[in-house]
């Protein structure tokens, strides 16, 4: 998925422990770039797409269909774990925390192996303050 500048605009400071927006966003951008590289391979990365599914809620962003349904173009991303169609405010960004932290080890989405693994990984780097993000990005270097 093609991030838009209008898709950053929704990254809320208060939604990031710790974590400045423009690192949240070149993480983010990396995570749908990844993934949009391995679609055109005919191929899914569970733990990627658990990334890009907990930036994208946490950005109050949206999820854009290769092909309009019943004349949407996009609808807005779902919590990555519970799966609600909300926008994310502190309180329930918390409460999807807790519950993928109450997942992870124990229980694997169906079909995308690694995908708890992700959400948790952002969800620690952006909410619980682990200082580590959930993938690596090339840093930029003003020379």
């Amino acid at each position: 998925m093609e991030l838009r500048g209008s898709d950053f605009d929704g990254i809320r400071r208060e939604h990031l422990r710790g974590v400045q927006v423009a690192d949240f966003a070149r993480v983010w951008l990396a995570a749908e770039r990844r993934a949009d590289a391995l679609k055109v391979e005919g191929l899914e990365d569970g733990y990627l797409a658990g990334v890009q599914w907990a930036c994208r809620w946490i950005a109050n962003g949206s999820y854009r269909y290769d092909a309009p349904i019943d004349g949407r173009h996009s609808e807005l991303a779902r919590s990555p774990i519970t799966r609600k169609s909300v926008f994310a405010i502190e309180e329930l960004i918390d409460e999807e925390t807790q519950a993928v932290e109450r997942l992870v080890g124990r229980w694997e989405w169906p079909g995308r192996p690694g995908y708890v693994e992700g959400v948790f990984a952002t969800l620690a780097w952006t909410w619980r303050r682990s200082g580590v993000p959930p993938i690596q990005v090339e840093q930029a270097h003003a020379s």
